[in-house]
């Protein structure tokens, strides 16, 4: 890659151009999440800061659905995003899905209160990502003041043994058109 961007370089300076070269560096806990990646080796947590939970490690051998909220309790996520989720969970583990993910930049006791209010139990797990890791890792990050800061664009995923079968962005980060469980195709 070097040598390409060196020659780009070159051939720019012959040609009288000024050329600006961003380095480009390649990491898996720095990727934006594609349909064919697997998911970076991150931990989340279940209820409280001691549960750690390793989605990575989750995901292997099973078919998961995995989606993120900009955060708990706000009006799209807890009137529409995470209920859809919790009435089709029967729905979609019929048709294969082992378990379902719910990850939200919020801390573990917040996540843990927010799925106790919608029943979530024995549907979707309710995961926390405090700092962010797991949404920076991803590339899935956005900064919303109004919420506190830095938090999950919403999305939806299906991964088989920790492979990105399905992924589902929302075009403007936090809308509510195309992560929806109802948009799952399995």
């Amino acid at each position: 890659m070097n040598q390409l961007i060196n020659r780009a370089i070159t051939v720019g300076e012959r040609l009288s151009f000024n050329c600006f070269v961003r380095e480009f560096r390649v990491s898996s806990q720095n990727m934006v999440i594609a349909v064919g990646d697997r998911l970076p080796n991150v931990d989340l947590f279940e209820d409280s800061p001691a549960n750690k939970i390793n989605l990575a490690k989750i995901a292997a051998g099973k078919k998961i659905i995995v989606f993120a909220v900009p955060g708990a309790f706000t009006p799209g996520c807890s009137k529409t995003h995470l209920p859809g989720y919790i009435q089709k969970a029967d729905e979609l583990k019929s048709k294969g899905i082992a378990e379902i993910f719910c990850v939200g930049v919020n801390d573990p006791f917040v996540m843990a209160a927010w799925g106790k209010e919608h029943k979530a139990e024995g549907k979707v797990r309710m995961l926390a990502d405090p700092t962010a890791q797991f949404t920076d890792a991803l590339e899935l990050s956005v900064d919303l003041p109004v919420l506190g800061g830095k938090r999950s664009k919403r999305y939806s995923m299906v991964l088989e043994d920790g492979v990105v079968k399905e992924l589902n962005v929302e075009p403007d980060n936090t809308g509510l058109s195309c992560s929806l469980a109802e948009k799952i195709k399995l």
